[in-house]
């Protein structure tokens, strides 16, 4: 692979943790396409790995709860078949797993603060109902 794949700051996609499996792409394709495997499929052991603090790991699994990509006992899957050569596919699918990985283990967003509408800007919107309402009011065609 090209090298090691950052999650967040320099915490980086432990290579030996990696699970891959390969298997042939399904849909269009040149000749040798359909007999070679090209479509990779990525897994990750998150709930047993070391390389990430256990704060992460707890945000990440929670996050991740609805998702289809955690399957079993917290493992993430993510497949990629977009190339026709494996090599591409296997960066693709890393590059996923580092993306989504740094995706569910960053710090929640902050909470929103709700904030009343001033004042003025009701006025203004009201005041313009109004003389909409009496443009179309104008147009009826009751004076004939």
């Amino acid at each position: 692979m090209s090298g090691p794949y950052l999650i967040r700051g320099s915490v980086a996609l432990p290579e030996a943790e990696l699970i891959w499996r390969f298997s042939r792409s399904s849909g269009p394709g040149g000749q040798h396409v359909n007999t070679s495997d090209s479509q990779v499929e990525l897994r990750f052991d998150l709930a047993k790995t070391e390389a990430l603090p256990e704060v992460w790991k707890q945000r990440a699994l929670t996050r991740l709860a609805g998702r289809r990509r955690l399957v079993g006992d917290g493992v993430v899957v993510v497949r990629a078949s977009e190339h026709r050569s494996q090599w591409r596919n296997r960066e693709a699918a890393a590059v996923r797993m580092a993306a989504l990985l740094a995706e569910v283990t960053g710090p929640p967003p902050k909470a929103r603060r709700a904030t009343k509408i001033p004042r003025g800007i009701n006025e203004r919107r009201l005041r313009e109902k109004k003389r909409r309402a009496e443009t179309k009011r104008g147009r009826s065609g009751r004076d004939w």
